[in-house]
């Protein structure tokens, strides 16, 4: 991913990389997003693009295991979490949901994540701090709360679930306030183009229909217009 395309990514919104991968890969189906309403703490900010960073995290009981252990493996997740290629994303299931109320993405872990070098974080868990997080740094999460509970990391570098969507480590997600995807790798070369190509193609309609009233005659027309265009 060449800078001019993470730039281009980082304006367009998550459904308009999902309909570009439709068009990259010249066909209906591709499935790899989330289910369900999503929250963003910065429902206003460009979209969080990156390869993930993977990790699972519980809250609702203490861990069981020894402190030491613990305070390793949450190093270690540290570690793990300011390496990797960038930019990164951190994706993080809580197993928890759909009881979740441990936040683990708040002032304190964002200012930590970005200053890694991290994008943002995409979580089907809670967040809080709402007002307090840094800029340049967006979660998407599965809900709001006030409290962290026990949450602890329970392992990371492995697939993670979110809302239906499978994220493998090193995927390329894009996400916003409507949620999150994963670009398949070999659509990656070709999803700059797929963008300009749906951008022209829905422009046709914009451009007969906006502020505008029609009849369904010059509609027909527009609309073979439009097919012809996205093809």
């Amino acid at each position: 991913m060449d800078d001019a395309l993470l730039e281009l990514l980082r304006r367009v919104d998550t459904p308009t990389v999902c309909n570009a991968i439709e068009v990259a890969e010249g066909k209906r189906g591709f499935n790899a997003f989330t289910r369900g309403t999503m929250l963003c703490s910065a429902p206003e900010a460009p979209a969080i693009v990156g390869h993930a960073r993977t990790a699972r995290i519980q809250a609702v009981t203490p861990p069981q295991e020894p402190t030491e252990v613990i305070k390793t493996r949450r190093m270690a997740y540290y570690k793990y979490m300011s390496e990797g290629p960038r930019p990164g994303v951190a994706v993080i299931q809580d197993m928890d949901v759909p009881g979740a109320i441990g936040a683990y993405w708040g002032e304190v872990n964002t200012n930590i994540h970005k200053a890694f070098g991290l994008s943002g974080a995409v979580t089907d868990g809670v967040m809080r701090d709402l007002g307090d997080m840094p800029g340049g740094f967006s979660v998407v999460a599965g809900s709001i709360g006030p409290s962290h509970g026990f949450v602890h990391v329970i392992d990371f570098d492995q697939p993670v679930d979110i809302f239906g969507m499978t994220v493998t480590p090193g995927a390329l997600v894009h996400a916003d306030r409507h949620g999150a995807v994963v670009i398949p790798e070999a659509v990656v070369p070709h999803l700059g183009e797929a963008i300009a190509t749906l951008m022209r193609s829905e422009k046709i309609v914009f451009d007969a229909v906006k502020g505008k009233q029609i009849t369904f005659e010059d509609f027909e027309a527009v609309w073979a217009a439009f097919e012809a265009a996205r093809t």
